[in-house]
Formats: structure tokens, sequence, C-alpha cells
């Protein structure tokens, strides 16, 4: 058995010191196509990086060019061009029917063939001037003559609206209406004043609403006397005229008792032709319609009640009045229009790259006629 007293007394022999590993060096990038720097050690007695001797420079031998692989033509631009002449088409059918909306719309919606009795309507919205829209002469006239033209037009209802404007142009405007011959009724929506109601006065059947602002008969000249607020500035205007009156409205002096009289006339000669075609207009004498040329307007139920308006009613009560007086019992409607916006206009609005509020409200307008003359 073996002595367990002498293992007792065996004693453990003495460990030796653990020595710190040294830190490991810092790896050195071999040369380029060389062998290790001379000493190198991986760290903790690793595997080197590399597992073979770096090759040593070589010579440059260039690859041998492969023939590129024989491909067919492009045809891409065809194709390109293919559809650029596809877009010059569009464009161009696009342009020729606004073209041809616009010339159509430019004489009015009664273009269409009619084929029932029918009732027109133009609308008098604005300011009566010489401006080329319907609240002109000439595009007034226009619309007159189609509506005079046309027998499937029966008889004619105006819409209007307007505060008045230019006398002159007023005058032309009553004196086409006058020539009509077909029966002629006018709604009169918020305001019919001054030279609007010149013009209306020569209707047959007057229709107001009990709000409606109408009548105004008289005339106005309006001449600016800027000579104190001048003096004010020490600013002296040396005017040089062919005679003494020839700058009596430019404003930097005040007028003569002489231009001011003269200028008053002119007034009164005007405003006599505007009284004299009320009388003709609406069958009265001068005194009453001198009684009712204040220059203020009157409301509906008091244009009726002096003379200037037949009736309070709707547009609709409008239209069938001008059935009745034109012997019609059942009838169609058709609105007449006259555009302002010819190709030219309507090319530059194109040819922008940013369109204003304005622009696009005139886009609206060309795109809502020619959708009520069927073209959209």
């Amino acid at each position: 058995m073996p002595n367990n007293d002498e293992n007792l007394n065996e004693q453990p022999a003495p460990q030796q010191p653990v020595q710190p590993r040294p830190a490991p060096r810092p790896q050195q990038a071999p040369p380029a196509g060389g062998q290790p720097p001379r000493g190198y050690q991986p760290p903790y007695g690793g595997q080197p990086p590399f597992q073979a001797p770096y090759p040593g420079p070589q010579p440059y031998v260039a690859a041998p060019v492969q023939p590129a692989p024989s491909q067919k033509k492009s045809r891409g631009w065809i194709v390109a061009i293919v559809l650029i002449v596809c877009l010059f088409a569009f464009t161009a059918f696009c342009v020729k029917a606004c073209s041809d909306a616009v010339a159509t719309l430019g004489s009015s919606y009664s273009k269409q063939k009619l084929t029932t009795d029918t009732v027109a309507l133009i609308n008098l919205d604005g300011t009566i001037q010489y401006d080329g829209t319907v609240c002109s002469p000439e595009g007034f006239k226009e619309l007159l003559d189609e509506a005079e033209d046309d027998s499937h037009i029966k008889a004619l209802v105006i819409r209007v609206n307007s505060g008045g404007g230019t006398a002159t142009a007023g005058e032309e405007m009553s004196e086409y209406l006058k020539g009509f011959s077909k029966p002629v009724v006018v709604s009169s929506a918020s305001i019919n004043a001054s030279a609007a109601y010149m013009i209306s006065a020569q209707s047959d059947y007057i229709y107001v609403a009990h709000s409606t602002e109408i009548g105004a008969i008289g005339t106005a000249m309006q001449l600016t006397d800027l000579s104190g607020l001048l003096d004010m500035l020490g600013i002296n205007m040396d005017v040089i005229t062919s005679s003494d009156s020839k700058d009596s409205s430019y404003g930097y002096r005040p007028l003569t008792d002489e231009e001011r009289a003269y200028y008053q006339d002119m007034v009164d000669k005007i405003n006599n032709m505007f009284i004299r075609n009320v009388m003709e207009g609406r069958g009265m004498t001068e005194e009453q319609v001198k009684a009712v040329a204040t220059g203020m307007p009157f409301t509906g139920d008091d244009a009726v009640a002096n003379g200037l308006a037949d009736a309070v009613g709707t547009r609709e009560d409008a239209f069938d009045k001008a059935a009745e007086l034109a012997g019609i019992s059942s009838y169609d409607t058709t609105e007449l229009y006259l555009s302002s916006y010819d190709l030219t206009s309507l090319s530059g609005l194109l040819g922008k790259e940013k369109s204003s509020a304005e622009d696009l409200a005139k886009f609206a307008e060309l795109a809502d006629l020619a959708r009520k003359a069927g073209l959209l």
C-alpha cells in the first residue's frame, strides 16, 4: 500500500510566475511585389496574413482586343422622329380646334342650326363703352344682326346688369335696338342705369326685381382742378396752347366762367338726347321723363310706379313674355355669345411658361364657350 503519509508530506512545486504577453507589433505592409520585411513576426504566434510570397513586379501585357459582337443597327432615332412628328401634329390639331371654336364663338352660339321656334338671350353685363365686347356698339350690333337673320329666332331677351358708361356708345346701341324688328324684353338684374337704361328703354317690355337699381337718367362730365395742390407743392405748369381754352380740361388751372358755361351747355345737350330716347322708347311725355330724370336710380318697385319699368319678374318671366309678344306658345332658348379672344391671344396664352389667375380665367371661358358650341 502506498504510504499516505508520504503523500501528505510532499509539498507542491512552486509555480512559475506568468510572464506578460508582449504587445503585438504593428504589421508593416509588405512592399509591392516583395517578401515580408525582415524580422516580421505575426502577432500571438498566428499565421502571417499572406500564404505565399508576393510575386515580384510583372511586365505589363496588353489583353488581346476582342472584336465587338455584331449588333443590329439601332432604330431608336426612327421612333424618336415618329414621336416628334405625332407631337407636332397633335399640337396643330389642338390649335386648329381652338381656332375653330374661337371663330365660331366669335360670331355667336346661334351658328348652330336651330330647328324650332327660339327665344334668344343676350347678356349685357359690364360697362357700356368701345371695347369690342357685347357692351360695345360693334359687338351688340353683330349679335342683333344674327338674331335678325335667323328665322327660327322669334324674339329676344336682353339680360341687363350694367351701371352705364359712355353716352355716345349708349346712343349708338339704342339706335341699333330701335331698328331690330322682333320683340325685345329686358330682364333687369341688380342694376340697369344711365346709358344701360337708355338702351333698355328701346325694348318692348322691362322686367325688374324689387331691389333693382334702375334709371339714373342724367349726364355728368368730370373735370379735375389740381391747381391748389400744385401750388402747395411748388409746381408751376407752363402749357402752350393754340387757344385760351385748349387746356381747360387738363386740370392745371380752374375753369373760367365762359368755359364752365360752355361745358354746362354740352352736358345739357347730351342729357336732352338721353331724355328723347327715353320718351320714344317708353312712350312718355317730356314732362314725365324730366320728372324722373334726377340722375338718381330708383328701386324696381318705384320704377314700375313711375313708368320706367313694366313689371317685377324673373328672367324666366322675360322669356315667357317675349314668346307671348312673338305669338308662339312653345319655344326653345339659346344664348348668343361674342368672344373677345382671338387666335393670337390664345397662342400667347399657350406660349406662356406660367399662367396667372387671369390667364386661367381666359382658358376657362374659352373652354366653356367651346363646350356650349358643341366643340368639346
